[in-house]
């Protein structure tokens, strides 16, 4: 199993899109911090999403584990750092939104961004496949009593980030 854990690691399978909430939450307080302990993130928590102290030694630990964070000793206690800047997650987030969702086009995200993609979006296939889909389009192949075109991607939501 580590040897599976250390190979994720190096072909960066765990991105920022693979993190629970909790995790991206104790990254957003960890990143202006620089370095922190347990403690720290868990009261810098505590106002928008309050949790117990072992629930955020887990999720440290288990980040550290992914490669998400270092960590070192400090005394008694471990001292977190983020091992990818709030920036380079982001770059990361929105590359494998392009590549996942829309098929890899930089400028169908911009056009469903501004709302200008709504029209005739690109949606793509779980196998990769791209296919033209448009409210108009669902209609004439409803009567024609074809199946539904997939459902078009999802608005981007700004909590990912």
């Amino acid at each position: 199993m580590a040897a599976r854990d250390s190979s994720a690691k190096r072909n960066g399978r765990h991105s920022i899109l693979d993190l629970a909430p909790l995790e991206l939450d104790c990254l957003r307080v960890l990143w202006p911090m620089g370095e922190g302990t347990v403690r720290d993130i868990r009261d810098a928590l505590e106002a928008s999403r309050p949790r117990a102290y072992t629930t955020i030694m887990t999720i440290m630990d288990r980040m550290a584990q992914k490669g998400i964070v270092s960590r070192r000793k400090a005394g008694r206690a471990w001292l977190y750092a983020p091992n990818v800047s709030a920036a380079e997650a982001r770059d990361r987030a929105v590359r494998r939104l392009v590549e996942h969702f829309f098929a890899g086009s930089a400028d169908a995200l911009m056009a469903h961004l501004t709302g200008e993609g709504e029209a005739e979006e690109r949606v793509v296939a779980p196998g990769g496949a791209e296919a033209a889909s448009s409210p108009r389009r669902a209609a004439k192949r409803s009567a024609a009593g074809e199946e539904p075109a997939p459902m078009s991607a999802p608005r981007l939501d700004d909590s990912l980030l």
